[in-house]
Order: structure tokens, then sequence, then C-alpha cells
């Protein structure tokens, strides 16, 4: 029998333009930058077909040909990989919504930034949890992965209290990063327009009034590859 976590699709972005990262970024779409001589986006197909993940859609936009030459449908990582073409970027929330046709989850389905280096993730952890979340009367509209405040963002995007994010303070709270990974319910993207640009953080606030947005705290390895500095850093380091 078809384990249920196993059939939560997963998105990863990689339709950024990588800017900081220029020049690097002028022939090579950011996500195909490499660590320890495999892309970031290898790295999350490794851990995901690991993680028993079957379908995985990727959404691209600047030199997005490359992305398709270098993974094709996903066969090399035993995975069914489909690509969401923008012609241009469409901001996070935007590419999510463009992409739903393909990823067509029951409900939950996870995304990762194509350009976050998260080689232990715990991924097993996270589709195990989507049970959980489909049990609660009020089901989150999105449950995000937040990790301590890096040196390049040090004051942090929301407030996590227990397993609550808020974006204003509450006692005891903690302000932290969010990872740019996390679990959404598809409902959270059903008044955007198909095909126009919009931003994820205006959805969760709005969700976080109505305390219909949970998380968790990861101190495992993160790292946001935003700059050549970090990304020759990274290489540098022991694997």
């Amino acid at each position: 029998m078809m384990n249920q976590r196993n059939l939560i699709p997963c998105l990863l972005l990689a339709a950024g333009r990588g800017e900081r990262m220029r020049p690097l970024t002028d022939v090579l779409p950011k996500p195909l930058l490499t660590i320890h001589n495999k892309s970031l986006l290898a790295w999350h197909l490794d851990a995901l077909s690991k993680a028993g993940i079957q379908k995985v859609v990727i959404n691209h936009a600047w030199l997005g040909n490359k992305i398709e030459e270098a993974l094709g449908d996903g066969s090399q990582f035993g995975l069914q990989i489909t690509y969401s073409q923008e012609a241009s970027a469409l901001e996070t929330a935007g590419g999510i919504c463009k992409a739903l046709p393909l990823l067509n989850p029951k409900d939950y389905f996870l995304v990762i930034n194509g350009d976050v280096f998260s080689p232990n993730l715990p991924i097993n952890k996270l589709l195990d949890l989507t049970s959980s979340l489909r049990s609660l009367p009020n089901q989150p509209l999105a449950h995000l992965v937040m990790v301590p405040n890096p040196a390049q963002h040090p004051h942090g995007d929301f407030y996590l209290k227990a397993s609550e994010v808020s974006n204003d303070p509450r006692d005891g709270a903690e302000k932290l990063t969010f990872s740019g990974i996390g679990l959404y319910h598809r409902d959270l993207f059903q008044d955007l327009e198909m095909g126009a640009p919009a931003k994820l953080a205006p959805l969760l606030r709005e969700a976080m009034l109505e305390n219909r947005v949970s998380g968790e705290k990861y101190s495992g390895p993160w790292h946001d590859v935003g700059t050549p500095q970090r990304l020759q850093e990274l290489n540098a380091a022991d694997e």
C-alpha cells in the first residue's frame, strides 16, 4: 500500500534572478551553483528522493532551460520532475499559485527555496507532520521551518512561541528567520490570480491573524547562499 505521505508533492523555487550572485548568475541560474561539486537543486532532489517523495515541480524563469537540461525528467534522482515556466519571475506566492495545477496537492505540499543549503533537513519529519496538521480543528494554512537569525539577517522575520507563528511579539516568543522551507495548504493561495506576481509574506501575515500558521525551530545546518562569498565559504568547509 502506498504511504500517503509519499504522495505529498514538493515545489522547488528556482525562478529568481540571483542579482547578488552576479557575475556567477549571468551565465547560470543560481540554484545550479555547486557546493562540493553538486548543485543546490541536486542536494534538494537527493534528499527528497531519500525521503520517499515522488513528485517534484521546479519553477524557473531566468535561464530556466539550463535547469531543465541539467535535471531532465528526474529519473536520475528516482523522481518525477515537471517544470513550471515563468516568462518573468512571479514572486514566491505567484510562482506557487502558477505551479499548483502541476503539483495538484490533496491539501498540503512542501516548498523549498532553491537557493538554500540545508543538507540534513529532516524532510521525513515534515512529511510525518501533515497528518497532525490535518487533524487540527483550525487547520494551519502554513507550517514554517524557522531558523536562528543569521548574521546577514539579524532581526529575523516572525515570532515563534510553542508551535505558533505570529507577526507580533508575544510573551515568551522568539523572533526567528523563515528558512524558505515550509508546508503549505493549497487554500492559502485560493484568492490569487493565476499568472500574476504575488508576494508570500502578506498571505502569511493574514493567516497569522487567524492563528493559522504553525512552525518549528530548526537548529541544524542551514545557509542562505546569497553571495559569492557565502558560496565560497561553504565550498571551503568540510562536507
